[in-house]
Formats: structure tokens, sequence, C-alpha cells
């Protein structure tokens, strides 16, 4: 069996700080959903996920990079696409739950916040999950005062 790497997620409030460093924000949705609604961010590339094959290596290898969308899952493959094409895995990150939860964070934006609506009442928005011994928290964190920290 093939090593594989996995993509390191962050949540919104860390993201923050990995843009305020200087990183590229790389959003995977398509073109009509970013004109809805963007990140408003300095450094800032969309790629849809439906040319993402054909346009990745417009995202540059040696920058720190955080993969976003709408919840999280089409960057999250995006992600793992790129460590998986020689990018280094302590660069790439997936923002963990999208535009949803940064919006419910009241991070910048531009366009119609509508679009998006909350998701849950669980940690960062998603329905609350039954109990676990592995991770309790939405940032990788057990401890209460890290999760409220970060998400």
């Amino acid at each position: 069996m093939e090593n594989q790497t996995l993509v390191k997620e962050i949540c919104p409030t860390t993201t923050q700080g990995w843009v305020a460093n200087g990183a590229l924000v790389v959003d995977v949705r398509e073109k009509d959903e970013v004109e809805e609604l963007a990140y408003d961010v300095p450094s800032f590339l969309n790629i849809p996920l439906s040319e993402f094959e054909d346009r990745y290596t417009e995202i540059p290898k040696d920058r720190e990079v955080v993969m976003v969308c709408r919840g999280g899952g089409r960057s999250l493959r995006a992600a793992g696409f790129l460590i998986n094409h020689g990018y280094n895995s302590e660069k790439v990150v997936n923002m963990k739950l999208g535009i949803i939860r940064w919006v419910e964070k009241g991070f910048p934006t531009k366009g119609n916040q509508a679009v998006v609506a909350s998701q849950g009442s669980g940690c960062c928005g998603t329905p609350a999950p039954a109990q676990s011994s592995v991770q309790s928290s939405c940032c990788g964190s057990s401890s209460k005062a890290e999760e409220s920290k970060c998400c």
C-alpha cells in the first residue's frame, strides 16, 4: 500500500492567522458561487474544482496555501490533490467548514451573505456529534478553551 499524507485542516479563525502571514487563499467553488459571495482577503485565487486538474499549477509551490470552498469538502479534495502532486503538506492546508463558518464568525466577505445559512448547532456550526474519545473540538483539540478560541 502506498504511503498517503493526510491533509492538515484548520478552522476559519486559524485561517485568519495564515492570511495575516501572507498565505494565498484558493477557492475551489464555481465562478457563479464566488460572484455571489467571496472571501475578502488580500491574496485570493479562484480555481473551480471543475477546472482544477488543468489549472492547479497556477498555485505556487513555495507559498503557504489555504484551500477553501462552501463547506470544506471540495477544498479538502483539492488540497489532497495538490499534496499528491508534489506540494508540501506543511504549506497546503484545508479550511474546515468553508465560507459557511467564515460568515458565521463574521469574517470579511464580498457579496450576499444570505446565500449561506447556518448548518447546525454543534461545534463550528456542524450537527453536534455523538461523544467521542478521539477529538472533541472542531479544531482537533480536546480543550474547551482552545475550542472556543479557535471556532
